[in-house]
């Protein structure tokens, strides 16, 4: 549906009060061409989170989480299972 705008005095076109709020993506295909979307985007700071390498190792992530739930820690088998591990005896000892 194409719905004529008139571009105010301050270079603005409402959209509507629907549209309060909300974020939209203009994108210029050519001078005097426009197309707007309604979006959530993304901060340029959190980018990174959607690179595919990070979204690979977020996937592996959650997979071994679902494979591996929670449980309650033996803090007795957990310290000997640490005194054995080569080094560790040292490293423990100097930290206490």
């Amino acid at each position: 549906m194409a719905v004529i705008k008139t571009v105010g005095s301050s270079g603005q076109i409402a959209l509507g009060k629907q549209y309060a709020g909300r974020h939209v993506m203009v994108e210029e295909s050519e001078p005097g061409v426009w197309v707007i979307k309604l979006g959530e985007f993304i901060p340029d700071s959190e980018r990174w989170v959607h690179t595919p390498e990070v979204q690979a190792d977020l996937k592996e992530s959650f997979a071994w989480a679902a494979a591996n739930p929670p449980r309650e820690t033996d803090l007795n088998e957990l310290e000997e299972r640490l005194l054995n591990e080569p080094g560790k005896r040292a490293r423990l000892a100097r930290s206490k």
